[in-house]
């Protein structure tokens, strides 16, 4: 009989020990989580914005997508358990917001009706002059199925390894070279007037 009343008082304390250590892991979470994705935006940033420009051929849509990319991983960095699966995590992350702005047709048309008259949304770097073969390049590349699209432009304009891009789309190496191979036939044969 005696051991009664001093239970509710160890399950008082088990309770507050318990939800103390919760606020000092949740603390430390919310640090590092910080970290993380401050870290990622100044190494991968800029392009990351440029990889959805291509996909989006939309500077500002661009930069929404990725600024929603890294609040998403924000909220979710708690599950990531190692530190370099991060980066990955990311570039998937701003290509099915790519999908998904593309597919519902979306565009910037908050941003583009705020621009004054004769103004143009291009940042500077976008009003270098292409040469016509480049422009063409561009073009066929955003003509390619979505899959070739995807690789092409993960392995060659982020550079990513034929690993990072599986890991990054979610398929397997053999798949990436694949659809790396096909897509480079494919252009080049376009790019050769054979279509």
């Amino acid at each position: 009989m005696l051991a009664l009343p001093l239970r509710p008082a160890r399950l008082r304390f088990g309770l507050w020990l318990m939800t103390t250590v919760d606020r000092v892991v949740a603390a430390v979470v919310s640090i590092d989580r910080d970290a993380l994705v401050a870290d990622l935006f100044a190494a991968e940033g800029a392009r990351l914005v440029r990889m959805a420009r291509l996909f989006t051929d939309d500077r500002n849509a661009a930069e929404d997508l990725v600024q929603e990319a890294f609040i998403r991983l924000h909220r979710a960095a708690h599950r990531i358990d190692d530190p370099a699966k991060a980066a990955p995590y990311l570039r998937s992350i701003v290509i099915n917001l790519a999908r998904d702005h593309n597919r519902r047709g979306l565009m910037s048309l908050r941003h583009q009706e705020a621009l004054p008259a004769g103004s143009t949304p291009e940042a500077p770097e976008d009003e270098l002059e292409l040469d016509e073969r480049r422009r063409r390049v561009v073009a066929e590349v955003r003509e390619l199925p979505p899959r070739q699209r995807d690789c092409l432009l993960l392995r060659f304009y982020l550079e990513l390894t034929e690993v990072e891009t599986a890991e990054v789309l979610g398929i397997s190496k053999n798949t990436v070279k694949t659809h790396l191979r096909r897509g480079m036939d494919t252009l080049r044969r376009r790019l050769e007037g054979e279509t």
